[in-house]
């Protein structure tokens, strides 16, 4: 007989594939989550504001995790001022690779990966070139705020640049795959792993035309691929299947997001990591508003999980009690 998550995900695919039945008795019925519940009923109540410059400033996250002993790349320098670019040699010292972001950047935006230097040039991971004058310009970009929360004065932050693990080789283009765990009261409900494509341009962005493979709590393999508003078995660009692949380090990797929790103080959390094959899971980013593709990817709604979490008396204290909580509630 088939499980519940199986039966939930085979009725939204039908949905998905016949826009009549859409209707919003259908989805509660499916106890899909959204936006104005999500923002009413859990982000307004279980993430205080005053944490939220935790979480949406990138090196106060990066600050934090480090002293927790939570892994996450390596920063190199802080670019805070103009004058400061002038020494950017200094910085990066031997790194021939690196990446550049804003620290109060959000959806990807004004991220600029180097994957090594030909000469006096930088090449970045699509092979193209930058001159020494365009990478300056670029940083200066990212300090008047062009990719910032609002459009303030911003940091550049210079750090390691993650080699991709092996494992999504097949599934992914260019880009770097990372892994959106949802955590509620510090339990993982709900996880993905966004795959780049041609179309993202190797960003593993949805928006942009990533693929969300949601996985499957208790083993830690992929199921359903969504890609933009089709289900799908395979990767659009190499063919090759997405659902079955297990993440390595599965434990590792939810812990560290539970121990999010008790780190940011946020009890509705999206946690971002990103695979590497020589340090393995790394904490990317925290996000106090993660959106809702991860019930599409997963083929389920996440409000039935929610409310499960919620009607908890008592919630473990250690993360990897959490952990082992959440795969025994809604793993298949």
């Amino acid at each position: 007989m088939a499980s519940l998550g199986q039966r939930m995900r085979a009725r939204l695919r039908l949905i998905r594939r016949n826009p009549p039945l859409r209707m919003p008795w259908t989805l509660r019925k499916l106890g899909v989550l959204g936006m104005n519940q999500r923002n009413g009923d859990y982000i307004g109540i279980y993430n205080p504001r005053r944490f939220y410059p935790l979480v949406d400033d990138k090196l106060k996250t990066k600050q934090l995790a480090l002293e927790a002993g939570i892994d996450t790349p390596e920063l190199y320098g802080v670019i805070e001022i103009e004058h400061q670019i002038r020494d950017l040699d200094t910085l990066l010292g031997n790194h021939q690779d690196f990446v550049i972001k804003p620290a109060n950047g959000s959806g990807g935006n004004g991220i600029m990966v180097i994957s090594g230097r030909r000469g006096v040039q930088f090449i970045r991971a699509s092979g193209a070139t930058v001159s020494r004058g365009e990478l300056e310009h670029f940083i200066s970009n990212v300090l008047s705020g062009m990719y910032s929360l609002g459009g303030l004065p911003d940091k550049a932050i210079i750090e390691y640049r993650v080699k991709p693990h092996a494992v999504f080789d097949t599934v992914s283009y260019q880009g770097v795959p990372d892994i959106r765990t949802i955590v509620f009261r510090g339990v993982p409900i709900a996880a993905m792993v966004r795959l780049p494509t041609r179309q993202s341009d190797g960003k593993a962005n949805l928006h942009q035309g990533a693929i969300g493979a949601g996985i499957d709590l208790a083993t830690g393999r992929t199921v359903d691929g969504v890609w933009f508003n089709s289900v799908l078995d395979s990767h659009p660009d190499s063919g090759n299947v997405v659902r079955g692949i297990e993440v390595p380090e599965w434990d590792k990797l939810l812990e560290l997001s539970a121990r999010s929790y008790d780190l940011t103080g946020l009890g509705y959390l999206g946690v971002d990591v990103v695979l590497d094959r020589d340090h393995g899971p790394l904490i990317l980013e925290y996000n106090a508003r993660p959106g809702l593709n991860i019930q599409l990817a997963n083929q389920m709604g996440l409000l039935n999980r929610l409310e499960k979490v919620r009607a908890l008396d008592e919630i473990p204290a250690s993360a990897a009690e959490r952990v082992a909580l959440g795969k025994r509630l809604f793993g298949e």
